[in-house]
């Protein structure tokens, strides 16, 4: 008898034991998925940032055809609007980075001018000293050391006196024949749409890289808030 009421004594104290084990561990795995649910919050958060940025901007070249879907007809943006971007980049290149005052501006500079006149010296004397020499035998006597250099002179001088009249109408030639919109206007649009993307990628590959990184770290901080506010409420 003394021995069984001992057991009996120990039996609730045993029973109390493992409950409390029992919820220790219940709520040890409470604990451990609460604290998964909060750490996957700001990492899901953030690869659909990275992801959704990611596709985003493929979407701007892709489909480079149109294809119809449910009833409407999908296109990647480049593609769909290349004529447009082609006509407002030559607008852009003719209005504001080149034109035909800059390229008459350049012709006008006094730098532009002493080149101009070095390479017509040069022609001259190679003229003189070759061509010209080889006509007659008595010509290659005479166009010889300070005589050549007088004929090359005055047909230097006599050139430069319509040379600034020859520019001028070069210029304006330029201008009625050569139209810069237009020619940008034309290459863009000869563009395949495997080609516009390969150009503007190489051109804007940092650009859309941080637009990509920018996603996921919104996602990010959207995810630890919420996790936050799921550990406050």
């Amino acid at each position: 008898m003394p021995g069984q009421v001992s057991q009996g004594a120990k039996g609730p104290r045993g029973w109390k034991l493992n409950g409390f084990l029992l919820a220790f561990e219940e709520k040890q795995d409470m604990m451990d998925s609460e604290t998964i649910k909060y750490v996957l919050s700001p990492v899901i958060c953030a690869f659909i940032g990275w992801i959704t940025n990611y596709l985003a901007i493929r979407m701007l070249f892709h489909p480079r055809q149109p294809v119809r879907i449910l009833g409407w007809t999908w296109q990647g943006l480049f593609p769909k609007r290349q004529a447009e971007l082609a006509q407002r980049l030559g607008q852009l290149v003719e209005t504001e980075l080149l034109n035909h005052q800059d390229i008459r501006q350049i012709v006008d500079q006094p730098a532009f001018q002493k080149r101009l006149r070095g390479m017509v010296e040069q022609a001259v004397r190679r003229f003189v000293q070759g061509k010209l020499t080889s006509l007659h035998p008595l010509l290659n006597s005479l166009l010889r050391g300070t005589i050549a250099d007088r004929a090359t002179d005055m047909i230097v001088d006599e050139v430069e006196r319509f040379l600034p009249d020859l520019v001028e109408q070069a210029a304006a030639e330029l201008e009625s024949q050569v139209h810069i919109e237009s020619i940008v206007q034309e290459k863009i649009e000869g563009f395949s749409p495997e080609r516009l993307e390969a150009l503007l990628f190489s051109m804007l590959k940092k650009e859309f890289w941080f637009i990509e990184i920018i996603g996921g770290v919104l996602g990010f901080v959207v995810g630890s808030i919420q996790a936050f506010m799921f550990a406050v409420w």
